[in-house]
């Protein structure tokens, strides 16, 4: 394939075409700052945006390096043909009507597999995209407005909207964006390619993603590894978490979204950082920019408000970040330079005595983010006044007096406006120019520390999600609890003891068989707890035999009843179509969907992402010991999740979902009280 850095950097463009599209892309070229030719084809007109149009390819100077397709789709596959014919780079192709459009147009995915044809080894964008911007350069083979402005460094963002990417274009948060890509239905290149090429270009500090779907998985994850070995971080915006995004994506781009928990799983196990709107991605790849990424949650804030240190705890609460208490350094220099009417904290509200001295704000400030404090980021609160209204040069002071604290502690510092405006873009960039994040609203700018923590780089532990498909050899059943619980106990997962009964009488004689207490279940119920075909702690084969008979049931599972219960859990595995099988820990119980405190990981997972991902749980300190209760036997707990791994990895082709709901959790010892299992019959 020709790299895509001949692409992005062209040396003269194309422009096929001579709608108003392409008339914009000839126009943007120039405004964006393109230097080197730029060849409009048109087999009509003389002109196209003001420059003389030439009338098919074979009349054109030279081979160009790049070009934007701007005709009609049936049209677009004959030029791309011509274009690889004469050894172009890489080509846009604007239109729609291919494989996002099958719904619609029957003949979209044929026509799309002879467009990728057709290209052969020439790049190719989309199609249904607008292209891409490179203000690094000064390239815009796009065919709309756009908001980059010429820059010597900066991020990338790829997206597959094209009108998400020029509304982040137009941003005046100060962030550096230095180049945006519209991918499109990704034909032939992918976003992964996209951005493994952006990553290599030296000038590119952080890598920004809007995600509709993944439909190369061995792809991204090349992706996550190279941006790994360049210590260039990736932020993702991805969308897909309610059921009309994921429809709305599927008709869109023509690619697999898979569930939201598996989406998210991929991403953490890629060490790729997670936000959840566009604004968090915008103050998270400015972070990434300055910082390359933070070493943790751990910030200490200072203000010079009790209202704004307050909120800044709180919201930090809500957000993930951790406030670590003064030591003993930090108190002893900030009560030096505060005197003794300041309240200290971290927060901290350093009052107003100071504000005004420069050589008093960086005192406090150094004080507050010594090294010593092991801070991930220390964060200093200040909104500017309007402009319109006010001169401000007092508040000049607090940014200088920012970047002296974090020249003299290396700590990496930000400063943070309660509201987006607070920070205009002149003062964005000008701390940007000192080596300061301007973060730009309170909640987004606390989400974007968390998001910007970086995981460890754990590529060793990143083996491909199994994603086999499934035999189809025959239609998948629901397993009885019975039949599921014998896998299960197959598989090494401690079960209880049960006898199976065809009637209530039997039952009673089952019960006294396993010893008292016992659990009776009626057989072939799925949710036994709502129709009442499970009893609890029956001490007697007469109550036996009454519960039975008494049940919406024809037979019965009698099993005894599992005592010492420390904590309940719920350990599923669904068959995902876009990531493979996600593994989701919970609260388990009864109280599983209406709590919904749950943890994901993809499989294959290590006994250490089990355990991060059982402490990341709300109701963790449950399983640690809660208000001097016992804990559980958490190595039991991750022994029965790393067995039934094994067993979905074994019955990978014909295994479609896996629930174990309650493991009861014991202070020795975990047991599988209840089971589902959906496959095809095992072979």
């Amino acid at each position: 394939m020709q790299p895509l850095s001949r692409f992005f950097s062209p040396r003269a463009i194309a422009v096929i075409g001579g709608g108003t599209w392409c008339e914009s892309v000839v126009r943007q070229c120039r405004a964006t700052g393109f230097t080197g030719p730029i060849w409009p084809v048109h087999p009509k007109r003389s002109d196209v945006g003001g420059l003389p149009a030439y009338p098919d390819l074979a009349s054109l100077p030279a081979t160009p390096d790049a070009a934007f397709i701007g005709v009609n789709r049936d049209l677009s596959v004959q030029i791309a043909g011509e274009l690889s014919a004469m050894g172009c780079g890489g080509a846009v192709c604007f239109a729609a009507g291919f494989s996002e459009a099958v719904s619609e147009l029957a003949d979209g995915d044929e026509l799309q597999t002879k467009l990728v044809e057709a290209a052969g080894e020439m790049r190719l964008l989309g199609p249904n995209c607008y292209g891409i911007v490179n203000a690094l350069d000064g390239v815009a083979l796009w065919p709309d407005r756009h908001g980059l402005s010429p820059c010597e460094k900066g991020v990338a963002v790829i997206g597959q909207s094209s009108n998400v990417l020029i509304n982040l274009t137009m941003q005046r948060r100060g962030l550096p964006l230095a180049t945006v890509v519209a991918a499109g239905n990704q034909a032939q290149t992918s976003m992964a390619d996209l951005g493994i090429a952006l990553l290599e270009d030296p000038r590119i500090t952080a890598l920004g993603l809007h995600i509709e779907g993944i439909s190369d998985l061995p792809a991204f994850e090349a992706l996550a590894a190279h941006a790994a070995d360049l210590g260039k971080p990736i932020a993702a915006l991805r969308v897909g978490a309610s059921e009309q995004a994921q429809a709305a994506a599927v008709s869109h781009t023509a690619s697999l979204t898979g569930s939201d928990a598996g989406a998210r799983a991929l991403l953490r196990r890629l060490g790729i950082a997670q936000v959840e709107t566009p604004s968090e991605l915008v103050e998270t790849l400015k972070i990434l920019h300055v910082t390359g990424g933070l070493r943790s949650a751990r910030i200490a804030s200072a203000s010079c408000s009790g209202g704004e240190a307050s909120l800044m705890a709180d919201m930090g609460a809500i957000s993930g970040v951790d406030y670590p208490p003064l030591d003993d350094a930090q108190k002893t220099g900030l009560r030096a330079v505060l005197g003794p009417k300041v309240a200290l904290a971290n927060p901290l509200d350093y009052n107003t005595y100071i504000w005004g001295n420069e050589d008093a704000l960086t005192a406090a400030f150094t004080a507050l983010c010594d090294t010593g404090a092991d801070l991930g980021m220390g964060c200093v609160v200040v909104d500017y006044p309007r402009t319109d209204r006010f001169e401000a040069p007092d508040y000049d002071q607090v940014l200088r007096a920012v970047a002296k604290t974090q020249k003299a502690t290396g700590t990496p510092m930000a400063m943070v406006s309660l509201l987006a405006e607070g920070l205009p873009e002149p003062v964005a960039r000008q701390a940007l120019e000192l080596g300061i994040v301007p973060l730009c609203g309170m909640g987004d700018a606390l989400r974007a520390i968390r998001a910007s923590v970086l995981a460890p780089n754990a590529r060793n532990a990143r083996p491909e999600p199994v994603t086999q498909p499934v035999n189809g050899c025959s239609a998948p059943r629901i397993f009885s609890e019975a039949e599921a619980k014998a896998l299960l106990s197959q598989a090494g997962i401690r079960v209880p003891r049960s006898l199976q009964a065809d009637r209530a009488e039997s039952a009673g004689s089952c019960a006294t068989e396993i010893g008292f207490p016992v659990v009776l279940k009626g057989e072939g119920i799925a949710h036994k707890t709502e129709a009442g075909a499970v009893v609890l702690n029956l001490a007697s084969s007469d109550e036996v035999t009454q519960a039975a008979a008494k049940m919406p049931a024809t037979s019965f599972l009698v099993e005894e009843m599992i005592t010492g219960t420390v904590a309940e859990l719920i350990v599923g595995v669904t068959r995902d179509p876009a990531h493979g099988f996600v593994l989701t820990l919970g609260l388990g119980g009864i109280l599983t969907e209406l709590i919904r405190d749950t943890a994901s990981v993809l499989i294959p997972a290590s006994r250490d992402d089990i355990r991060a991902a059982l402490q990341s749980l709300r109701t963790a300190p449950l399983l640690s010991g809660y208000r001097g209760r016992p804990g559980a036997d958490i190595e039991a707990v991750i022994d029965t999740v790393m067995a039934l791994q094994s067993l979905v990895q074994t019955h990978a082709g014909a295994l479609h979902e896996i629930e174990i709901n309650p493991l009861i959790c014991r202070a020795a010892g975990a047991v599988a009280a209840d089971a589902l299992i959906r496959m095809e019959e095992v072979k």
